[in-house]
């Protein structure tokens, strides 16, 4: 497998190799060019069938792609990185080459992107129908709403349906999740806040897993976050890069804290509640989610003082005193999550009767059953 690629930057840099996402060319990353190129020798390539590289057959996988970014290099040293697909294959080049790998850049990426069913699909789909199809899907995915992308879709509609097809089945088959902990380079994880397609959780299992590797997270950034918000994300590189390990760019600690709120809103709550929350986030609402991922799921919820079986009691408890019973419906599932059995929410709520009075445990009792009806009905 060839791929095209370019080099800019000092000839007596060190290297630094870059890889694009799906669905766009090295050309993702000329935001950030100028400002690597000062202290880079910088190697950008572009993807099978994507700019300048020849079509390829399917049945390659993401190993397959590293081996062709390794032919690229002659320096026995180097930094890596990528953003989403680009990413993967520089997390797995720096699991195969560890005495090679200099730093490692991990952007908007993940060590596992869900399911394969629908990378499939994707592959079936553009196989029918061609690249262009995606456009309006990724569009959501891509950036946040109002933001101006189109001379990365203008990318997007160039390249080989077959071989965009090909990446995607890739994809589906890619999983480095037990491999993390054998990367030794020093690594910066970068995360759109509003990424859907690489979500924090996927963040955060690449920053937890991969020794030493610090997150940073982009507020009101989506998927190619490099684009939506370059500065941001230049000046996270460009500090990793110039700096040791120990010394790599820390994340503004209202920015970890989303991040962390986000983890554990997710825990308790469930990704698919998450999901739905974040899809329906609009500009009016973002900041207000921003706030209770912040300081609700991260300074109150995750404080040492209480486990989380306990805080879902007082929550529960509080609900019901104010008759939120919408707010509770969501935190009987959060509870049993947090691992309290159903007579134990049962005595919560008996508690409640006494306490907040006897009409407001009624309603909660009557949310209650609906709720564990409705858990039972989907566990069938």
């Amino acid at each position: 497998m060839k791929l095209h690629h370019r080099v800019d930057g000092p000839s007596d840099a060190p290297l630094l190799v870059l890889g694009p996402s799906l669905g766009t060319t090295m050309e993702i990353w000329q935001p950030q060019l100028p400002a690597l190129t000062d202290s880079w020798r910088v190697l950008r390539y572009d993807l099978p069938g994507h700019g300048g590289s020849p079509p390829a057959a399917a049945g390659f996988t993401v190993d397959d792609l590293a081996r062709a970014v390794l032919d690229l290099v002659e320096t026995e040293q180097f930094a890596v990185g990528g953003i989403s697909l680009g990413g993967a294959i520089a997390t797995t080049v720096a699991a195969r080459e560890r005495h090679r790998v200099r730093k490692l850049v991990l952007c908007c990426t993940s060590a596992r992107f869900g399911e394969p069913g629908p990378w499939l699909g994707r592959a079936a789909l553009v196989r029918g129908k061609g690249v262009a199809a995606l456009v309006p899907t990724l569009k959501a995915r891509w950036f946040t709403p109002g933001f101006d992308g189109q001379w990365v879709f203008d990318q997007l509609v160039e390249v080989d349906a077959k071989s965009y097809a090909a990446c995607c089945e890739a994809i589906a088959g890619f999983d480095l999740t037990r491999r993390l902990g054998e990367i030794t380079a020093p690594t910066l994880v970068i995360a759109g806040s509003q990424d859907p397609a690489a979500p924090l959780d996927q963040a955060l299992v690449l920053a937890d897993n991969i020794p030493g590797a610090f997150l940073t997270v982009v507020p009101r950034a989506s998927h190619l976050a490099n684009v939506e918000r370059p500065e941001a994300v230049t000046a996270a590189i460009v500090g990793h890069l110039s700096g040791g390990h120990e010394s790599s760019a820390l994340p503004p600690p209202a920015e970890d804290g989303l991040a962390a709120g986000m983890r554990t809103r997710r825990e308790v709550l469930g990704d698919a509640h998450v999901d739905r929350a974040v899809a329906a986030t609009t500009d009016f609402t973002r900041d207000f989610q921003e706030l209770i991922t912040r300081y609700a799921w991260n300074e109150i919820w995750n404080r040492p003082g209480l486990d989380r079986r306990t805080r879902s009691c007082v929550t529960l408890t509080a609900l019901v005193a104010r008759g939120q019973l919408e707010e509770l419906a969501m935190h009987v599932r959060a509870a049993l999550r947090n691992g309290l059995t159903r007579d134990e929410i049962k005595e919560v709520l008996l508690q409640t009767a006494v306490y907040c009075g006897v009409p407001a445990a009624n309603a909660a009792f009557a949310v209650a059953r609906r709720t564990l009806a409705e858990i039972d009905t989907e566990s069938r």
